[in-house]
């Protein structure tokens, strides 16, 4: 009778152990269906410039179906127009060292350092340290995921002087906005 106990005791004691462990999973970024979509402008100029940079890697970490963190490389080399479009952007001159100066510094990294879930709202506020230029600095922004279709999307903006990002003509670069706008479209 007391082994019986015993047994029981050990069993329902792996039972509960088993139920609070958390179920962590890690997705992996879909390259070839993920885009970061960027747009730059002038200051006092109706004017401005779009479009797309890939991403080399990517992954998202879950711990029971909540979203605990992230790691991205950037592949700034890729740096282009929108697809399909007509327009010519000064893409080559966004590579170049008054710019992004990609052939020094190929790779820019996001990092997430903490993510809150947003009931109410369903969005996710997510903190993260952005390295462009080889300086990285935190942002803060807020995103939209589908676990059912394994999507995130995320809109924000950050101030390009931050991280160096200057035009090497102080005229001309008070002519250009601050202000750089990404939109993340990500399929895991």
């Amino acid at each position: 009778m007391q082994k019986l106990v015993i047994t029981l005791m050990i069993m329902t004691g792996a039972i509960m152990t088993s139920q609070v462990q958390n179920s962590k999973e890690s997705y992996t970024l879909n390259l070839e269906k993920s885009l970061l979509y960027w747009k730059g402008s002038y200051t006092f100029n109706i004017s401005e410039h779009n479009g797309i940079v890939l991403f080399k890697t990517g992954e998202l970490a879950t711990t029971d179906d909540f979203i605990t963190g992230g790691s991205f490389v950037i592949d700034m080399q890729s740096i282009n127009n929108m697809p399909d479009s007509d327009h010519k952007g000064p893409i080559e001159h966004l590579k170049d060292t008054d710019f992004f100066d990609v052939e020094k510094f190929p790779e820019a990294k996001l990092v997430f350092t903490a993510v809150e879930y947003l009931p109410n709202s369903n969005t996710h506020k997510i903190y993260a340290d952005l390295t462009i230029k080889g300086i990285t600095k935190s942002i803060k922004f807020y995103a939209d995921v589908d676990g059912v279709k394994k999507t995130f999307k995320a809109h924000f903006k950050i101030d390009r002087t931050r991280w160096g990002i200057t035009y090497n003509n102080k005229a001309k670069d008070k002519a250009i906005s601050d202000a750089i706008e990404f939109k993340a479209f990500l399929k895991f």
